[in-house]
């Protein structure tokens, strides 16, 4: 069981929230929108996706790291591993 899945309805509704956005951006590049329109819209989409990364991110720490930390000592530092890992990509994009 992943550590979302008890949320996993409600990442899907911001998830196709967001994809409605891109759709939105999409049309607006084609009705050829003012660029800072565009740029606003472009960066709440930027926005809701971190936000739906943190809190996969959190659902991960608080399920997968915890269960693997109470597996095991190297479960545990493999799980920490990919958490800072995960962290890591986020924080440059």
């Amino acid at each position: 069981m992943n550590g979302y899945t008890g949320s996993k309805e409600d990442y899907l509704k911001r998830l196709r929230r967001i994809e409605g956005q891109v759709r939105g951006i999409a049309r607006m590049v084609e009705d050829d929108t003012y660029c800072i329109d565009v740029l606003t819209q472009v960066s709440a989409v930027t926005k809701a996706l971190q936000a739906v990364s943190l809190g996969l991110l959190e659902d991960h720490i608080s399920h997968c790291v915890v269960d693997a930390a109470a597996e095991s000592e190297a479960a545990k530092d493999e799980k920490v591993r990919e958490a800072s890992a995960a962290i890591a990509r986020l924080v440059r994009s």
